[in-house]
């Protein structure tokens, strides 16, 4: 299925460009669209007598800048079919989103994990697990969906949020990643379109596409994703509503109710990442639930953003009718996740208010430090800053961040480019800083990045292809 973007949405992507002459910088913006993601590989562009009107150019502007991206290898044309955006051999999407871990550079600053670590009371939460542990011995140690007391705990953080739960909605996996696994295994089958935003979250990318899934893109508002599921009309929408992984936007009540109704006519099934959910660091209230919204949907979350990864436990909500197809799912990957650490959960979640408080403390110091160091070391980045989550998206002035990626080691640090984010290419422009590193840390890491970036810009430009070196992005 062909997706376009019309001539109205495509002047108001382009804004104002460089008329002098206009055909270039008309060429410029379209390329900086591709280069941003903003225009995703396939999309078709308007015709050149459609964007004339809408750019206020002559058809011959028009099809001079067309002529030049064609040159380029960022558009293909054919009789009949229109002009559809490509990317030239070398600029490729990521070979391979669901990257693997390696061992660091000595002395590096490792920026490709938004992963925090423990705080103290994780290790008393161990302690108070290992002695209700014996009670749980006599058994086989198998909890498919997982043990009742954790499923308790996360159907009243749903509750607590808004969102009524059954503990029988709820299935416990390794992760929220192994939640996303298990609903599109229940979900899809091979050759169904999947919508992601455009960044999003690169392992969620793989295990949407090993799943058989077509993964494509649309930006991370409302408004881009509403049209998107009206064109694209995909089985299943992956969505992170709450401070995006990675541009950290938060969609408020209004915009989850217009994507829900718009999920409900296109019979989308929404698979909810609330991963950052726990994460507000300026106190303010939080939007309910997508599935207070969207009641199809299938929400996954888990405790690793908010206390520690290598608790590797994670949870579903599932509305009941698919609630068979996921189980079925579940059986079909593995029998549970282990019984020492769904203790260890049930604990966090029911007692580990201080910690979370404390998580939050930390994330935003290191947040305000990072940006004051960005504004020091680079300040020609750009940058929003989030009022949540886990990490900064920062926009280069130009797409190097897969050069800058593969300088950067040089420099004493390790980070994912922008393409690793990208479900159909693009996004060289930019790179995620995250926020879970202390304040010291982190700021010493942009100095370092600020060497890695004048001497990127200082080498001989060339195309590269848009691969990142195998690291863990998380």
């Amino acid at each position: 299925m062909a997706r376009t973007v019309g001539a109205t949405r495509l002047a108001t992507l382009l804004g104002d460009f460089d008329r002098e002459p206009a055909y270039a910088g008309l060429a410029d913006g379209l390329r900086a669209l591709v280069d941003d993601g903003r225009l995703p590989v396939g999309v078709r562009l308007p015709s050149e007598r459609e964007l004339t009107g809408a750019v206020g150019v002559s058809r011959t502007t028009v099809a001079r800048a067309y002529a030049a991206l064609r040159e380029e290898g960022l558009l293909r044309s054919r009789q009949g079919s229109g002009s559809v955006v490509a990317l030239p051999e070398g600029r490729t999407r990521v070979s391979d989103h669901l990257l693997t871990p390696r061992h660091g550079l000595p002395g590096a600053i490792d920026l490709t994990c938004a992963a925090p670590s423990p705080r103290p009371g994780v290790l008393a939460a161990y302690r108070r697990a290992s002695e209700a542990l014996p009670a749980h011995l006599a058994g086989t140690g198998y909890y498919p969906s997982g043990l009742v007391v954790l499923r308790e705990a996360v159907a009243a953080w749903y509750a607590a949020r808004g969102l009524p739960t059954d503990p029988d909605q709820v299935v416990i996996t390794p992760g929220a990643l192994a939640g996303v696994a298990v609903a599109a295994r229940a979900l899809l089958t091979a050759g169904d379109r999947v919508l992601t935003e455009s960044p999003t979250y690169p392992n969620a990318i793989a295990t949407l596409r090993r799943s058989g899934g077509r993964v494509m893109g649309a930006e991370p508002d409302a408004e881009s994703l509403v049209a998107a599921l009206r064109e694209v009309l995909p089985r299943v929408a992956y969505l992170i509503p709450d401070f995006q992984n990675p541009t950290g936007t938060l969609l408020g009540d209004d915009d989850r109710a217009a994507l829900a109704a718009t999920l409900r006519r296109t019979r989308t099934t929404a698979v909810v990442d609330e991963s950052m959910a726990p994460l507000p660091l300026e106190g303010q209230a939080m939007p309910a639930p997508l599935a207070a919204h969207a009641p199809d949907s299938i929400s996954v979350g888990s405790t690793s953003k908010q206390f520690w990864g290598g608790l590797r436990i994670g949870w579903m909500r599932v509305p009941e009718r698919h609630l068979d197809a996921v189980v079925a799912a579940r059986l079909s990957l593995d029998l549970g996740a282990p019984v020492l650490e769904q203790l260890v959960a049930a604990d966090l979640l029911t007692t580990g208010a201080p910690l979370l408080d404390e998580r939050r403390a930390a994330v935003r110091a290191t947040r305000d430090a990072t940006v004051a160091a960005l504004a020091e070391h680079l300040p020609d980045w750009r940058l929003r800053v989030p009022r949540g989550g886990l990490m900064l998206w920062c926009e280069l002035p130009a797409p190097l961040s897969t050069a800058l990626a593969a300088r950067a080691p040089e420099h004493g640090v390790v980070l994912a480019p922008g393409p690793a984010f990208a479900p159909e290419g693009g996004l060289d422009r930019f790179v995620r800083l995250p926020l879970t590193l202390q304040a010291d840390t982190v700021v010493e890491a942009v100095r370092r990045l600020g060497d890695a970036w004048r001497a990127t810009l200082a080498a001989p430009r060339r195309r590269t292809a848009a691969t990142p070196s195998p690291t863990l992005v998380a």
